[in-house]
């Protein structure tokens, strides 16, 4: 039974996970201690069950010299020929089946050749042989006449035993392919097991690299912006230096509690209907993070015309303070001292739009370095939101950042 639809494992995995029986015909493999032990056994039983059907003198008549001669070199080849019988299954099946019909010494060679043959798997094959054994069986009587029976039911108990050995064949090839298959689900299901982790793996440090963004990129960006100052202006006196260095402080202690807070979420895996913990925000917190920006000296104004905030739903507001919170950094990373616009508006079956309109052109000189993720990470969020998102320069050179969630009725 072959899979082909399942390409996460290789033969060379079957090969060894498959005894040497099971493995697929023409696949180069290594005999084993195991194979020559199975070998020897097959060769004694053969040689066995020959001579224990080699009686010449129970015939019913005389055997000429010439047949005998024939039988004993048939039956000495073919059954060292079994050690070849992985190799060449049906050829050796086919000749020993012919070899029947004159030698006795073969027959316990053409058994196993028969067995071997139901083992790899071939059905067809197996009865096709099956048959010329039947076919041939009249040929061996005439030679060799049972002295008690008459010719036709001499020929039906010799094809009452050739049926049962053919079942035999057939059921071991049956076991076969179901050991195969069993083997390969488990192959394929261990491959898929271990993709599946490597996805969880992924997925979990895009989540990480995304909330880690989110929450610190933006006090990073406050923190940059007050060294900023100090560096510019050496000489300010010892009271504002102070309060800078308290501001900065404050905002280092803010970004470490906002650290501490993201792991605590990452740890916790999230469960359907369950309300995600702090710190993940609202958009009821959208005037405090743009008074953040205020202190720290940008010039922002908020807009907000939501005519029903308290319908809006938690992962909505998440989405939208996220948006803004990125366009904010963002300004203060290639526009400082510029002025920010941000306009959130909204209603329920029409859903909720945020823009972030940064005016004056872009490539300031705040030196705050980026790892131009921000955008990618907020359009993902965004996507998973089910909503659009634009963002580029327009044609007056400021720098907008629009999305669009939808907002159910």
């Amino acid at each position: 039974m072959t899979t082909a639809a399942a390409p996460t494992h290789s033969p060379r995995l079957l090969r060894q996970l498959l005894p040497a029986d099971l493995q697929p015909d023409g696949a180069a493999r290594r005999r084993t201690a195991r194979d020559w032990a199975v070998d020897v056994a097959c060769l004694v039983a053969a040689v066995l069950v020959g001579l224990t059907v080699y009686d010449l003198d129970s015939a019913g008549r005389a055997v000429p010299e010439l047949i005998q001669f024939a039988d004993l070199v048939a039956g000495t080849v073919l059954c060292l020929a079994l050690f070849w019988r992985r190799r060449v299954p049906l050829a050796l099946a086919v000749v020993t089946a012919v070899a029947g019909a004159f030698s006795p010494l073969s027959g316990g060679a053409a058994i196993v050749a028969l067995l071997t043959l139901g083992a790899r798997g071939r059905p067809g094959a197996v009865l096709a042989v099956g048959a010329i054994h039947a076919l041939l069986s009249p040929v061996y009587l005439r030679l060799y006449p049972d002295p008690e029976l008459s010719i036709w039911p001499s020929v039906a108990w010799t094809w009452l035993m050739l049926a049962v050995v053919t079942a035999w064949a057939l059921f071991l090839g049956a076991r076969r392919q179901l050991v195969h298959s069993l083997r390969e689900r488990a192959v394929r299901a261990e491959a898929e097991q271990e993709l599946r982790v490597a996805q969880a793996r992924q997925l979990e440090r895009t989540r990480i690299a995304r909330e880690m963004h989110d929450v610190l990129a933006h006090r990073i960006s406050l923190l940059s912006l007050h060294a900023g100052a100090l560096e510019f202006r050496p000489d300010a006196p010892p009271q504002e230096v102070a309060r800078a260095a308290g501001v900065i402080r404050d905002s280092a202690h803010q970004a470490l509690q906002d650290l501490r807070a993201v792991i605590g979420v990452l740890r916790t895996p999230d469960e359907p209907g369950d309300e995600p913990e702090r710190p993940q925000p609202t958009l009821s917190d959208l005037p405090g993070l743009v008074a953040e920006s205020r202190s720290a000296g940008m010039r922002v104004q908020l807009t907000q015309q939501l005519p029903e905030p308290a319908a809006l739903p938690a992962h909505a507001g998440r989405t939208a303070y996220r948006v803004v919170q990125e366009g904010l950094t963002n300004a203060r990373k290639h526009a400082p001292g510029a002025a920010v616009r941000v306009a959130v508006a909204g209603q329920p079956a029409q859903g909720l739009t945020v823009e972030v309109l940064s005016r004056g052109p872009l490539g300031g000189a705040a030196g705050i370095p980026g790892t131009g993720t921000g955008l990618v990470g907020l359009a993902e969020r965004v996507s998973l939101a089910g909503g659009r998102i634009e963002h580029g320069r327009t044609p007056a050179g400021d720098f907008r950042l629009w999305t669009w969630q939808p907002w159910p009725a």
